[in-house]
């Protein structure tokens, strides 16, 4: 009797492919630790780690952008302390205006003072972030210097320009949350973000307020100085000081989400992990499984091949 052999020797050579696939698949997750490297190996494992990876990724993404406005935000506050202590000069030099006999001379001092003030406060309005090199208090206006100003013969200042804006970047911190840790240097629109030198929520205009002091100390209004100048100089104080509790606030927020951020990458990582390592026990146990059903597998085909071509040949 004459056995017919394509069909067997076919269904063995796939059986055979399929036991190679199979240790190669194994020996690979014993190598790499990696339980799932293809699709193919677990769709659905597969899916939920490209979506953990996802999110890594804007974790990662978060922490990042939270860490260049703590440095940001700490860049302002910086500048926040100095105006402050400008507007602390001033208004101590209308509080000595006022409680003191003054002469021509001191009120010219004093001016010069002024003067000197108001230069502090252009150039601190005109402060870049070290990081990015954009300016700090132009609004979304960042590339250019948000104040520029004229001056007389004398070289003092009598007029400023805003050239920037009064909106501000938003940045992504978390899972729909988004903060800016910016000042715009002027509002006028009596909403959104308070303006840092110029606001008309707070009544704060400070560069002008100050140049209002010098003149009426040039010009030995005393009245105006007591009165007028030391009133607006304490609504520029007060819109200073609300400017350092906002800066407080963000810094506490960008704390809490920088920690948020932290503990989710590290979740993400276990998970995804989880998903796609091999158990290495399971693995070699499974493997060495596959190789003895693959060596069984050659055996055992070897022995009928030998049977089928002796029945061929008899």
């Amino acid at each position: 009797m004459r056995v017919a052999t394509n069909s067997y020797t076919g269904e063995m050579l796939d059986q055979f492919s399929s036991l190679v696939a199979q240790q190669d698949n194994l020996q690979s997750q014993a190598s790499t630790g990696l339980a799932v490297q293809a699709p193919s190996d677990n769709p659905a494992a597969m899916e939920t780690s490209l979506d953990d990876i996802a999110q890594q990724a804007r974790q990662t993404q978060y922490s990042a952008n939270i860490s260049a406005l703590q440095s940001r935000g700490d860049t302002i506050y910086s500048t926040l302390e100095s105006l402050q202590t400008i507007v602390s000069s001033a208004s101590e030099i209308t509080t000595s205006v006022g409680s003191a006999d003054t002469n021509s001379t001191s009120l010219a001092n004093y001016a010069d003072q002024v003067n000197s003030l108001i230069n502090q406060v252009v150039s601190a309005a005109n402060a870049k972030d070290p990081a990015t090199g954009q300016y700090l208090f132009g609004g979304t206006a960042s590339g250019t210097p948000p104040y520029t100003t004229t001056t007389d013969a004398n070289g003092d200042v009598t007029a400023v320009t805003y050239n920037g804006n009064g909106s501000v970047n938003q940045s992504a911190i978390g899972e729909g949350q988004t903060l800016s840790v910016d000042i715009p240097g002027v509002n006028t629109s009596g909403s959104g973000p308070r303006g840092l030198i110029t606001d008309s929520q707070s009544g704060a205009d400070l560069l002008n307020h100050l140049i209002s002091l010098r003149n009426d100390l040039q010009s030995g209004d005393t009245t105006a100085i007591t009165g007028t100048d030391a009133a607006n100089l304490q609504k520029d104080e007060n819109n200073i000081t609300y400017q350092v509790a906002n800066n407080g606030v963000a810094q506490t927020q960008l704390t809490t989400a920088a920690t948020a951020a932290t503990s989710n990458s590290q979740t993400l990582n276990t998970m995804i992990s989880s998903a796609s390592s091999a158990n290495l026990v399971n693995t070699m146990v499974e493997l060495n499984s596959a190789q003895t059903a693959y060596q069984a597998a050659l055996e055992s085909g070897s022995k009928i091949m030998q049977l089928s071509i002796l029945n061929y040949i008899s």
